[in-house]
């Protein structure tokens, strides 16, 4: 009942935009596309039922594990806004900071899962958003966004047609720029908390 009454559709979908915009799956459908080119078969199923996994549970246990460093949210929301920055700079800039150096073989899970979708970004924000958020809010948005990625990998070459590469390639630089607006939002928030608790 307490997580009925904690429901809001404004925290869902904000929840929603901010993690569809770090998971950003329509921006790596190049890549996911040339892994398929390459002989990697993806499976649509398999890859957005781990990710629900993963994702859900660092939603509930990534406060846990960080309370065993004896590090609090908002000092983690500002390391996760640090992160997101980076994120957005190499969306807008074209740049690669986070390599995705996992082993061969086995591409639903590396490196579509890991770190694709539930890579350093989304696990950080995830935390991040819980300093901001109600958590029956953010798992709301966390399963659309799950849903989202299915229907995007059950659907890869129609989403290529349909926004064309040049699509494709703006989309992902229009959501550098709102990752990188939100960075400033979650760094500036959380960083304010951590002075107010110093003094």
């Amino acid at each position: 009942m307490e997580y009925l009454e904690a429901i809001s559709l404004k925290e869902i979908a904000s929840a929603f935009m901010v993690l569809f915009a770090v998971i950003d799956i329509t921006g790596s459908v190049p890549v996911i596309l040339q892994m398929m080119e390459r002989g990697s078969p993806v499976k649509a199923f398999k890859a957005a039922g781990l990710s629900l996994v993963v994702l859900v549970a660092f939603l509930f246990i990534g406060e846990v594990v960080l309370g065993l460093f004896s590090v609090d949210i908002s000092s983690f929301a500002v390391a996760g806004a640090l992160v997101i920055f980076v994120l957005a700079c190499e969306m807008i800039f074209g740049i690669e900071v986070f390599k995705n150096d996992g082993p061969p073989g086995a591409a639903t899970v590396v490196p579509l899962v890991f770190p694709l979708i539930a890579g350093a970004g989304t696990l950080t924000t995830l935390v991040s958003l819980r300093a901001e958020y109600a958590v029956v809010n953010i798992l709301v948005a966390v399963v659309l966004n799950v849903v989202v990625i299915y229907v995007v990998l059950r659907n890869l070459w129609i989403v290529e047609r349909v926004f064309g590469k040049g699509g494709v390639y703006l989309l992902r630089k229009v959501f550098g720029i709102i990752l990188l607006a939100i960075s400033v939002k979650l760094f500036t928030t959380n960083l304010a908390i951590l002075i107010e608790a110093l003094g």
